[in-house]
């Protein structure tokens, strides 16, 4: 056997053993970080109703978008907590319930690290404009019990109109996302003309919310204009919320308008179906600042309702909510407010969600103008008795106001925000994306726990088994190389 060959064996058998030796290190020291996962709590105080919401992440990849899940989500017993304001101590003990719930969906030693937050919306906004002082209180009594609670409490505080809109916008955004593309994905991304995000709609009890980004620039309203840098990526986004526009406030403003237009203690509601009675204390229908403005003595101190199921009447009544004569701007919504030309598709979540998923309006793929309004009409027409059989598991009061909240977000989407038969179809309503809900509070601890960065993060390393992979495949062609120099 000549030395060459000698060597050649020689360097084969030794290529072999360098092939085990990195086939051992890449199995066994290149193995994956163990499992470590965070969690945060928000708590949504809204005007009807608190969820509590725990979410969880993988602490390793916290600056990556749609990694933060939701794993718990606690509906608070009574009423939201602007209701507390003439019995504010009760205000955090109503809250105490879904904490412990949350205790024991979080593992108890991350208690201590585990932040959570609470943001009032437009409830809780109406009762500082009405009575600070009560509000202040009740503020105070959920800060107390939150602050007893093992967790790291991180504040509660009342969120602005606009805040509202733009956690739900970065909310469905990063679900979606949106904001942070890799390969393919972004090629694909930076050669759509349409919108890369989508624009977020939400209606709550007593606001309501329209966002998205605009390229219309100079803005002519610049107070609606927000501007964020996300991922490496600058975002000009315009936000508006119209207190008193969700679709319980509007619902007492319309019956605050048609008792004054009457001056009668009954009236006969187009809004609500045929068959139909409801009784209403005057003072309460007049007793925060959607309706008082208009407020005035009545010779008597209950309003009769009785109910019509007539869709047509019914919306136009609620045009009557919306102030579409004045605008000081080349385009408006209502009330004067500027709106930009509409751009990209929108997600339309919370009580659009709601009232749409009841009525059966929320398929994959959107229904046309003509036939939402159709199914809210056919709806609306049905007798009280036969909807009250057909539903006999929801409350009286969220059932027999369907009708009007349909009718409500047909008028508010087309003849407020200019929604047609055209762009009808980008309107997708969301209850959850993937396992999340559709809302402002994911926005909101992402944007407080910063974590979503301003720049975009620098690419990872390879993964666990895109090492293994490549070292083994190195380790298959390097003791082959000596046995092709032999030919």
């Amino acid at each position: 056997m000549s030395w060459t060959r000698k060597i050649l064996l020689i360097l084969g058998f030794l290529s072999t053993l360098a092939a085990i030796a990195l086939i051992t290190v890449a199995v066994t020291q290149n193995q994956p970080l163990p499992k470590n996962t965070k969690y945060g709590i928000v708590l949504d105080a809204g005007s009807s109703h608190t969820n509590l919401y725990v979410y969880e992440w993988p602490a390793e990849k916290e600056n990556d978008t749609g990694v933060v899940q939701q794993v718990e989500v606690c509906k608070v017993e009574g009423p939201g907590i602007s209701g507390y304001s003439r019995d504010t101590e009760n205000a955090g003990h109503s809250l105490v319930q879904c904490l412990r719930q949350a205790q024991g969906v979080i593992p108890s030693k991350q208690h201590q690290e585990t932040p959570v937050y609470l943001g009032a919306t437009a409830g809780m906004r109406l009762l500082s404009l009405e009575n600070k002082n009560a509000a202040d209180k009740v503020l105070s009594s959920v800060e107390k019990t939150l602050r007893s609670a093992p967790f790291n409490f991180q504040g509660a505080r009342i969120i602005s109109g606009q805040e509202e809109g733009a956690y739900g916008w970065i909310t469905i955004n990063y679900l979606l996302g949106n904001f942070k593309q890799s390969g393919w994905t972004k090629l694909l991304h930076s050669l759509k003309s349409v919108s890369e995000t989508s624009g977020a709609l939400d209606l709550g009890g007593a606001s309501t919310q329209i966002t998205f980004v605009s390229d219309e620039s100079p803005s002519e309203s610049p107070d609606n204009l927000l501007y964020f840098r996300l991922y490496g990526k600058d975002y000009r986004v315009y936000t508006h919320s119209f207190l008193c526009y969700g679709k319980d406030q509007a619902l007492q403003q319309k019956l605050a308008r048609d008792l004054q237009s009457t001056e009668s203690s009954s009236i006969l509601d187009p809004c609500f179906h045929q068959g139909y009675q409801r009784t209403i204390n005057i003072s309460d229908l007049f007793k925060n600042p959607c309706t008082s403005v208009g407020k005035k003595e009545f010779p008597f101190s209950q309003l009769y309702v009785m109910g019509e199921g007539n869709y047509e009447k019914c919306r136009r009544s609620i045009q009557n909510l919306f102030n579409k004569t004045s605008c000081p701007y080349s385009s408006c919504s209502f009330n004067g407010i500027y709106l930009p030309p509409l751009q990209g598709d929108f997600g339309a979540f919370s009580a659009f969600y709601f009232v749409m998923n009841f009525l059966n309006l929320t398929n994959d793929n959107p229904f046309a103008l003509d036939k939402v309004a159709s199914a809210v009409q056919s709806f609306c027409a049905r007798p009280w008795h036969e909807v009250k059989q057909a539903y006999h598991q929801i409350k009286e009061k969220y059932l027999s106001e369907y009708c009007f909240s349909g009718a409500y977000i047909l008028s508010l989407l087309e003849n407020g925000y200019e929604f047609n038969k055209e762009n009808w179809q980008r309107i997708h309503f969301l209850g959850k994306i993937g396992s999340s809900d559709a809302g402002w509070t994911l926005g909101y601890m992402l944007n407080l726990t910063n974590m979503i960065p301003a720049e975009e993060p620098a690419a990872p390393p390879l993964s666990h088994g895109s090492y293994v992979g490549l070292m083994v495949l190195c380790s298959l062609v390097l003791p082959l190389a000596p046995v092709i120099l032999l030919f």
